[in-house]
């Protein structure tokens, strides 16, 4: 049965991180598989179902829906997908061991039934690194919610402003070298300007 699971620490606090999982809405911002997705009208709960369209082969559209089948605040979200050619499972586990700091699981499973046993096991390999790549989307996640936490955190900030003097001077000294190159060459000849090196 092809499985797959990644796990990641966002410096969020646990019940951040769990409304923004829950929210299937989200899923279009850490998710690049997805295409598009609608919330039920009831929102995130045990039993809800999101339509959802998944990138397929040669970009096509292809659908992806899924159920809540377990729902659990702030540490457990659990789902089955119910259309589409593949239907995993997928369990989101979470757990803040220091406060402000969240370790989130994923994890996806996929049990072939009935008729579909033999196609699957002929695409066993595609599906299972389908499988990886959807799980490492937690890095995606990551990044989302720590880019918006440090946007909060640091209202004016300008982070760039702080790297470039450090860039500007490891750069200064081949800046330098190229204009003494340059200046020797007016001096000594007059080569012709084909002699520039060109652009990678």
């Amino acid at each position: 049965m092809p499985h797959a699971e990644n796990m990641v620490v966002i410096a969020v606090p646990i019940d951040e991180v769990f409304t923004f999982i829950a929210d299937g809405t989200n899923n279009t911002v850490w998710r690049p598989g997805v295409m598009d997705i609608t919330a039920p009208e009831e929102g995130p709960a045990l039993g809800a179902v999101y339509k959802q369209g998944l990138r397929g082969p040669k970009g096509q559209r292809m659908d992806g829906d899924y159920r809540i089948t377990a729902f659990e605040p702030p540490n457990r979200i659990a789902f089955e997908v119910i259309a589409g050619p593949a239907r995993p499972t997928g369990v989101f586990e979470l757990e803040e061991p220091i406060a402000g700091a969240t370790t989130v699981r994923f994890s996806l499973d996929l049990e072939a039934r009935g008729l579909m046993k033999i196609p699957m096991r002929l695409a066993s390999g595609p599906i299972q690194r389908q499988m990886i790549a959807e799980v490492d989307c937690l890095y995606h996640l990551k990044d989302q919610l720590e880019g918006v936490e440090g946007e909060e955190a640091e209202v004016g900030l300008e982070a760039v402003d702080v790297e470039e003097p450090d860039a500007a001077a490891e750069r200064e000294p081949a800046v330098e070298e190229t204009a003494g190159d340059e200046s020797s060459s007016e001096k000594g000849s007059e080569e012709p300007d084909d002699a520039e090196a060109s652009q990678p």
